[in-house]
């Protein structure tokens, strides 16, 4: 089954707070993909896993009808308090079973989410709900991010992997579907036409607190936290002091910015050739 990693309310919260939406070079991938295979009109979208619902805002000015789903019910919440929207509807459900008729969807996307799914029954439910010809985008950033402020990038570059190199003894082992750059989840798209584009996001602005308010909301630091609480305080006090000693400032509210690289496996459901009687 899915990997149930971002439950409690609070993690929810947090999640709302500091994660951002899909990054505009993404959606241009995506809109160019559904635009070639597809084509307008376009009726119903399904972002699944969306979380606090960053991702499924922004699928909004596309779509007649947009559906959010997670298998959260806190993140849930989140979504329907922080996003209301007549064309949008959320729902709490696994991501291999969708409550959408067969041959229903024109695009499904899963934004930072796809390594969490029971892949092979997703799988059979990405072929059952979508359209002839409608479109799949499974996307997530890598753990490999870069800071950039000032003079002193590279080092807090550093700083940030020796906090990622710690928490990841408490990764959840689907993590190596991330590592591999979704390698395994194109292998087992089971349309012919697909492919996955990797590229350089632009610099995402976040403070020093809100940096370490995203690195509360990796649920390998939950994990972590839930196992050891001090430790884990510890370890977001160390990197956050190290962060304003190095920068030179006193401030948590101070600017940085953030340099993603993202990857997304894209597929079109090829319509099925009538046979001659």
């Amino acid at each position: 089954m899915s990997a149930q990693l971002f439950e409690g309310k609070d993690h929810a919260a947090l999640y709302q707070k500091h994660r951002f939406p899909p990054p505009k070079e993404l959606l241009n991938i995506i809109f160019s993909y559904l635009e070639e295979k597809k084509g307008k009109p376009y009726d119903l979208a399904v972002d699944v896993g969306c979380g606090s619902g960053q991702s499924t805002q922004v699928l909004v000015p596309h779509f007649a009808r947009v559906l959010g789903t997670d298998i959260s019910e806190a993140q849930i919440q989140q979504a329907k308090q922080t996003h209301n929207s007549s064309q949008v509807s959320y729902c709490v459900c696994p991501a291999e079973a969708l409550p959408v008729e067969d041959g229903s969807v024109d695009l499904l996307t899963a934004f930072v989410a796809a390594h969490w799914f029971d892949m092979q029954p997703f799988m059979r439910e990405l072929e059952r709900v979508l359209k002839p010809r409608g479109c799949v985008s499974l996307s997530t950033y890598s753990p490999k991010m870069r800071i950039r402020y000032g003079n002193c990038s590279e080092a807090l570059t550093g700083i940030f992997r020796e906090t990622q190199d710690v928490l990841n003894k408490y990764a959840n082992e689907k993590i190596h579907v991330i590592l591999s750059e979704y390698q395994e989840i194109l292998d087992l798209v089971p349309f012919p036409d697909k492919k996955r584009v990797i590229f350089q996001g632009g610099e995402v602005s976040f403070t020093v607190a809100g940096l370490m308010g995203f690195l509360q909301s990796f649920s390998m630091f939950q994990t972590f936290k839930n196992a050891q609480p001090e430790a884990a305080e510890a370890l977001l006090h160390q990197t956050q002091s190290r962060f304003l000693e190095t920068m030179k400032v006193s401030s948590l509210e101070t600017p940085l910015a953030i340099i993603f690289e993202y990857v997304c496996v894209l597929a079109c459901k090829t319509p099925k050739e009538k046979v001659e009687p």
